[in-house]
């Protein structure tokens, strides 16, 4: 028998996402899978990188979650690793999410999977699209902490 993940531990992040995007809002969804996927999730086979998420005819899919099925697969069974997947949230919340991704310039991005309660859940953000010099500004901030931590380090010792 296979242990129970921790209650809400992280499986994936979605770097990218937080350097190409303001995140406005985030939301909780949870995701329809099949079982090869949440064994090959379990098993941290996941990359969301290149996800993004649509929304058609009133429901939430996941497009580009890349789950990689495990060798152990079932012979039954043809895994395809970047299959659409349903995103389940609210009615009222998709309706709210319909009518801001319908503005100008928004999006929506999976920003993580994580574990909750035994379920796999997805983050979902949303999010405006950064210009290029707002994307040099948060590297010259990230390079500023940096060093910051480096110098509070070398005081320390």
């Amino acid at each position: 028998m296979t242990q129970k993940p921790d209650t809400s531990s992280r499986i994936a992040d979605n770097k990218k996402a937080v350097f190409n995007y303001f995140i406005e809002e985030r939301f909780e969804a949870g995701m329809v899978l099949e079982g090869w996927e949440v064994k090959a999730v379990r098993e941290g086979k996941v990359q969301l990188t290149d996800g993004y998420v649509v929304i058609r005819d009133g429901e939430m899919f996941i497009i580009g979650c890349q789950i990689n099925p495990l060798k152990t697969a079932s012979t039954h069974v043809r895994p395809d690793a970047v299959r659409t997947k349903k995103l389940l949230l609210k009615k009222d919340e998709i309706k709210r999410l319909i009518g801001k991704v319908e503005q100008k310039g928004y999006t929506l991005v999976p920003l993580n999977l994580h574990w909750k309660n035994g379920k796999v859940k997805c983050d979902i953000g949303l999010a405006k699209g950064k210009a290029e010099h707002d994307k040099r500004d948060t590297i010259k901030e990230r390079e500023g902490k940096r060093e910051v931590e480096r110098a509070l380090k070398t005081r320390q010792r």
